[in-house]
């Protein structure tokens, strides 16, 4: 004992604190408590837990604790003989809990939940604990389902042990159902949700918006004859993408229900770690008003082989495909919300798209543009009139550009969406750089007068025109062939090209980099 230790050991003795038995009973309250805790926890920023530890995959500490239904109350619990790594059901009236803490946590305390299946594929859990985080469960299975007993659990956790306000989490079959029934419950208490064929209830697909508003990311691996991939997996996928949220899907070729999982956990891990390690990029600054983020990407599948898993597999989605931030916001005196979809870079001088209509995810000129640093804008639609309004377009344009917005934006648009494009441009012809138009029909609320006979300030200005058609498109002959001819006649410039046998949809040009180029051309 060093001179301070002792020192304050007489000072003790002096006021009367420490007798010769006080001493001893001080000495062995504090190595009781020393023993509850687990060891080197402070050193190495680990919560403490209470109760015998015994052992998990790679000498991992597992602590066991049992939950009474009735009381909510959880305490310390040994592990059964014979459970080894899994978890034996409980009794009636009690929930099983067990925790298995890493070496070293890493910043922040992050850890994934499972209910349902524990130790089952738990090669991703095994791959996260050796990157720093907690593995969690507690017992459920088509009788114990979430509720209560899981808010005290994550409430244990959190509050009591320090670990994540926001939890990864990871179901399998019903347990990716348990995981989404929560998630929705507390969709502002969730970093990310890994669901392996996962299950579902009419009830939390209802509830998915509420995780698309937060922001919360979603992957899900299912083999392609799975019987619950129509039925859920996918339900969720297209839910999702209506929202605007993040889902990404990997695909096992020839698989079915099982086996869950994958062999090589790294994919998964790498989204869990870096769903909980993300910051995304503040909001721009020019948004003004009621405003809305979501997520736009695409939704094209990409093939590879993988023979870790025996098999190939099929992904898409945000994971796999560049994503972009999709912003709505609100002008003062303008009817209609404005939306920005933004470029991961910004092309120098920001240069934009003006359409009318919403941009899907199979917009595949657009997504070719925000490659190239282009925003896409879709322009104001009122609710109380037909389609847009002249003013109120160049009240976004004036907005847009006050803001950094480059002063000759690109006109797009399909069908008569198209129309609307061309209707502001005959209006602001010195202020478009060119217009792209799939199918088009020149037809507007904007315009008054007939847009066919009206092109001149738009060949004047010198506005370069893109037209793709599908040959038995029924607006074909009379719409682009007769606007081919009189813009010729004008003196400007157009391209047209015909898809043979293809009708008004699908829209798309079959390369959309020809069109994407040909724009990036029209601004130099």
């Amino acid at each position: 004992m060093g001179s301070w230790e002792l020192g304050f050991m007489n000072r003790l003795k002096r006021i009367g604190f420490l007798s010769s038995r006080g001493f001893l009973c001080w000495i062995a309250t504090g190595l009781f408590l020393c023993s509850t805790i687990v060891p080197g926890s402070a050193a190495d920023g680990l919560p403490g837990f209470e109760g015998e530890k015994s052992a998990w995959h790679d000498g991992f500490d597992r602590f066991d604790f049992i939950m009474d239904e009735s009381t909510l109350a959880i305490t310390p619990f040994k592990a059964l003989e014979g459970e080894k790594f899994g978890v034996k059901d409980p009794a009636k009236g009690q929930r099983r809990c067990i925790i298995v803490v890493p070496k070293k946590a890493a910043p922040g305390n992050p850890w994934s939940w499972q209910g349902c299946y524990w130790d089952h594929q738990p090669q991703t859990e095994v791959e996260l604990l050796h990157r720093g985080f907690h593995i969690a469960y507690i017992s459920a299975n088509a009788t114990l389902k979430p509720g209560k007993e899981w808010d005290a659990w994550y409430e244990f956790l959190t509050a009591k042990h320090g670990l994540s306000k926001k939890p990864a989490f990871i179901g399998m079959s019903r347990g990716g159902e348990y995981s989404y029934t929560w998630a929705t419950a507390h969709p502002d208490l969730v970093s990310c949700i890994y669901a392996d064929n996962p299950g579902g209830n009419r009830e939390m697909l209802m509830k998915l918006g509420g995780l698309a508003t937060n922001d919360v990311p979603l992957i899900h691996v299912c083999g392609s004859i799975d019987p619950l991939l129509g039925r859920y997996s996918s339900a969720i996928e297209g839910i999702y993408h209506q929202w605007g949220g993040r889902i990404s899907v990997i695909t096992k070729d020839g698989s079915a229900h099982h086996p869950h999982s994958l062999r090589d956990p790294k994919m998964i891990a790498d989204f869990i770690e870096q769903s909980v390690q993300e910051v995304r990029q503040p909001a721009p600054d020019y948004l003004v008003g009621r405003t809305t983020r979501a997520s736009f990407y695409s939704i094209e599948n990409y093939y590879q082989d993988a023979p870790k898993e025996g098999t190939s597999l099929t992904t898409r989605g945000a994971r796999f495909s560049p994503c972009y931030d999709r912003y709505s916001f609100e002008l003062t005196g303008v009817d209609g919300a404005i939306t920005v979809i933004v470029p991961q870079k910004p092309a120098p001088g920001n240069p934009w798209v003006l359409r009318s209509e919403f941009v899907g995810r199979d917009a595949t000129v657009d997504l070719a543009l925000l490659a190239k640093g282009f925003h896409i804008v879709t322009g104001p639609v009122s609710y109380n009139v037909d389609g847009p309004l002249l003013a109120h377009w160049n009240a976004t344009y004036k907005y847009l550009v006050e803001h950094g917005f480059s002063k000759k934006p690109v006109l797009q648009g399909a069908g008569r969406s198209a129309g609307d494009v061309y209707a502001w441009g005959i209006e602001n012809p010195e202020n478009v750089a060119c217009v792209y138009a799939e199918n088009p029909v020149l037809k507007s609320f904007m315009s008054k007068k007939p847009m066919m006979d009206n092109l001149a300030p738009l060949a004047k200005a010198g506005v370069p025109i893109f037209h793709v058609c599908g040959s038995l498109d029924p607006a074909f002959n009379e719409q682009t062939k007769v606007l081919e001819q009189r813009y010729k006649e004008l003196g400007g410039k157009i391209t047209v090209v015909v898809k043979e046998g293809e009708g008004h949809y699908p829209l798309a040009p079959k390369d959309p980099k020809q069109v994407a180029e040909w724009i990036a051309a029209a601004l130099r």
